[in-house]
């Protein structure tokens, strides 16, 4: 079966944190789809500048989470700060936790769990500048390349991308988890 992920990112997403995990996933025979705020394109960051822009597959509001098979969330700053501000990408989010499907998340993209209200009591990792707004969202921090908590899969910064790349293709080969999060 082919799998179908969505990536999910608006403008100041951090470039290489779209582009490998995209990359891998295609290499594992996935069919990964960029959705955005908007149609077009998006423009990545890259040590401190804006980079190279990424072509838009469908807009947030014209997708459900069942039409996917998982969601990776890439991080930056500017990227997680705006989508949080998106109802539509909110309740995206919140539908694959409660589909039970793989989620993967890296470096600052926990924000948007944390407005989702999915982190408290899992187990995760992020850049280390959010550890204490995942802490106070009832979240279980623990600093290392990768997390994976039931499909949920975090790594903290670009450094950590061959293993997370690595786990999350390895949960979205696994599937839905059918195990109730207490």
């Amino acid at each position: 079966m082919n799998k179908r992920i969505a990536i999910l990112a608006t403008d100041g997403f951090e470039e290489s944190e779209l582009k490998s995990p995209k990359e891998a996933m295609e290499n594992a025979g996935f069919t990964v789809d960029i959705i955005s705020e908007k149609s077009g394109t998006i423009k990545g960051w890259a040590d401190g500048n804006w980079s190279n822009e990424y072509t838009v597959t469908n807009t947030i509001d014209n997708v459900r989470a069942d039409q996917y098979n998982a969601l990776m969330l890439p991080g930056g700053v500017i990227n997680p700060d705006k989508l949080r501000r998106n109802d539509d990408a909110i309740l995206f989010i919140r539908d694959f936790f409660k589909q039970k499907k793989p989620v993967g998340a890296i470096c600052h993209a926990p924000q948007l769990l944390i407005e989702a209200d999915v982190v408290k009591g899992r187990e995760l990792t992020s850049f280390n500048s959010i550890k204490t707004d995942l802490i106070n969202a009832g979240a279980k921090w623990i600093d290392k390349e990768v997390v994976c908590d039931e499909a949920f899969v975090t790594s903290r910064n670009p450094n950590d991308l061959p293993a997370f790349n690595s786990k999350l293709i390895e949960e979205i080969r696994e599937g839905k988890h059918e195990l109730q999060h207490a």
